[in-house]
Parts: C-alpha cells; sequence; structure tokens
C-alpha cells in the first residue's frame, strides 16, 4: 500500500519506518531538520528491545502536493494542528484514499457516522467553525486508538518504549473491505492492529486516563506513577475520570475495565512524563481542547455536570496562556545539576 505519513514525529516515525520496512511505499510529510535528516539518512527504529532497524526506502516530502494521493494517510500530528493542514491535506486524497486519525483525545468527526441523536453534531472545542467537518469527507476517515509510546531522540531517528497495538475502525462500526486491508498492511509491518467494532469505546479507555492524568501532570510536573502515588493526587484522578464515565455512559458506552484498572495501569507506566507536561517543559501548545475540552462539552450535550474537570481545566488552560503570553516554557531543574 501507498502511505503518507503526516507528522514525522515519535508515532508517525516508528509506524513509517515500521511499514517501509516491510515493503510497503511510504512518505513522510516533514519539516526542517527531520526532512533533512530523512532525505539524506533514510529513518533509523529503536525497538524496545534495543533492536535497531534503519531503511532507506522512504521518501520526505515538505510539501503534500509533492507527495500525491495515497490509499492510506496516517495523521499523527496533535489535534490542535490538524486545521492548519487544511487546505493542503487533500493534495493526499484520491477517490478511495482512507483518513487514518491516529490523535489522541476526542475526535472532531466522533458524532459523525454514530447512530443516535446526536449523529451529525459538531463539537465547537476540536472543530472551531466545522472546518474539518467542512473539508474532509466522512467517508473517507477511519478511526484509530494509539497504545504504543516513543520518542523522537533525533531527526530521523525514533525509540519506542513499549507497546506495538493500533486498533482501526469504521465510523459506524462495520468490517469492511478497506479495514480489512488496512489492518492487514499494519500487521504485516509487525503491528498489532485489530478491526474494533466499537472504536469510540476504545477511544474512551485511554481518553479516560489522558484527561485525568495529563493535566495533572502539566501541573505539577509529576510522573504517571507519582500521580498515583501520591493520595490527593490519585483521588483527584479518580474524581475526574468518575465524571468522565458519567459523560461517556450518557452517550451510550460502556467501559469494560474498571477505574481502579485503569487507574493501575496507567501507574505500571512507572516514571513517565505525559505528553503534555514534556509539552511544557518545550514551551509548546497544549492538547488540552481535544484531551479536557472536548469532555466537558460533550458534559453539557448529554446534561452531565464535570465540576473537577472544569476546575483542572481552568487551572491548566490558564498555565497555557501565561507561558505563551511570555514565550516561555516552564521546566525544573536540580539546583546542583543545572541544564
Amino acid at each position: 500500500m501507498r502511505f503518507a505519513v503526516v507528522g514525522a514525529g515519535a508515532i508517525g516515525g516508528f509506524l513509517g519506518a515500521r511499514l517501509a520496512l516491510a515493503g510497503h511505499e511510504v512518505t513522510f510529510i516533514a519539516r526542517n531538520r527531520n526532512l533533512a535528516a530523512i532525505r539524506e539518512h533514510g529513518f533509523r527504529l529503536i525497538e524496545e528491545d534495543g533492536r535497531e532497524q534503519h531503511t532507506c526506502a522512504v521518501k520526505a516530502v515538505q510539501s503534500m502536493a509533492d507527495a500525491g494521493p495515497q490509499d492510506a494517510v496516517l495523521l499523527t500530528v496533535k489535534a490542535h494542528q490538524v486545521v492548519d493542514l487544511l487546505p493542503e491535506l487533500r493534495a493526499l486524497f484520491g477517490p478511495q484514499t482512507m483518513l487514518v486519525t491516529m490523535i489522541n483525545g476526542v475526535p472532531w468527526w466522533y458524532f459523525q457516522r454514530l447512530a443516535g441523536p446526536w449523529e451529525g453534531r459538531r463539537l465547537e472545542s476540536v472543530d472551531p467553525g466545522g472546518r474539518l467537518a467542512e473539508a474532509i469527507e466522512t467517508g473517507r476517515i477511519i478511526g484509530s486508538v494509539v497504545y504504543p509510546a516513543a520518542e523522537l531522540v533525533s531527526p530521523g531517528v525514533v525509540r519506542v518504549i513499549e507497546g506495538n497495538r493500533f486498533s482501526v475502525g469504521e465510523l459506524d462500526g462495520t468490517r469492511s473491505e478497506r479495514i480489512e486491508g488496512l489492518s492487514q498492511a499494519l500487521m504485516s509491518a509487525g503491528f498489532k492492529a485489530p478491526v474494533s467494532r466499537d472504536i469510540r469505546g476504545e477511544l474512551w479507555v485511554k481518553l479516560w486516563g489522558n484527561l485525568s492524568f495529563n493535566p495533572i501532570s502539566a501541573l505539577t510536573h509529576a510522573t504517571l506513577e507519582d500521580i498515583c502515588r501520591f493520595p490527593p493526587t490519585r483521588a483527584l484522578a479518580e474524581r475526574m475520570m468518575t465524571e468522565a464515565q458519567a459523560v461517556a455512559e450518557a452517550l451510550g458506552v460502556r467501559f469494560r475495565i474498571t477505574l481502579a484498572q485503569r487507574i493501575a495501569g496507567a501507574e505500571a507506566v512507572g516514571a513517565h512524563k505525559t505528553s503534555m507536561l514534556q509539552d511544557v517543559e518545550a514551551g509548546r501548545a497544549l492538547e488540552l481542547a481535544a484531551l479536557v475540552g472536548a469532555v466537558i462539552e460533550l458534559g453539557q450535550v448529554t446534561g452531565t455536570p464535570t465540576p473537577t474537570i472544569e476546575a483542572v481545566h481552568a487551572a491548566t488552560a490558564l498555565l497555557e496562556r501565561t507561558l505563551s503570553a511570555a514565550s516561555a516554557r516552564l521546566r525544573m531543574e536540580s539546583p546542583d545539576n543545572p541544564t
């Protein structure tokens, strides 16, 4: 298959390198040093067990028009970055091109092709003005839940921390020929890629932790195990997750694991900094709307109170605003070991 990877960072690099090694035609959409490194040296992947793989059988371009139409576009940027890709993104679309949204949080397409009272409703928090819904045909979209953790250690080099599962699913839950083909292609590259009949339900299990641990870590500069082992922040996460579960269940979602199991899973990851904490430390924009704001909006849609989530969202939003106004970043440093 022909794949374009939009967002040649950690997850995009992991996917693209593995797919190229499996013999698929891969084009990275990249910029700056990453673009130059991939063009000159290809892509290097450091697997979870330390084994290194290298592929030069990849193409890297800055302009999507230079890549041309693809069989599948893997969208691995952050949620708030998608709108900036319009209308260039359409240069990657042919008549049958799939757009696989490998993005954290509540997606803009959440209510598209979802039978029920809210079918087709737009979420202002993740699609202000409806620009994404208007520009991207619903029929192209494939949902996905990203489970692995990886890091871009240098331009064109990705280290896998743990995991290799990418669930994929049609928005209406059907098991189509194209979703089967996509799953097979991902499995040929060594990934676990089950076809989900309930991609939204699976999305909520991951979101359950992200909406709580990410903003709490951004505010406290604590790792996952620290948040889970400190009783006050563990209790705070539990309150946020309880509110979120009520929202999800009002939307018809049924959780297949308990809240305690989800927290235990986060604690088991260990001394890991969440992506939102990493963004605070680097002075980047936060994925606050997709991970937290959208849950508040879904609470309003369903008439479900979310007071704890709203309080944490307000504090984190102000932190982001303060850092942005000062063009600053916030990182803890030991006075004995300044960086």
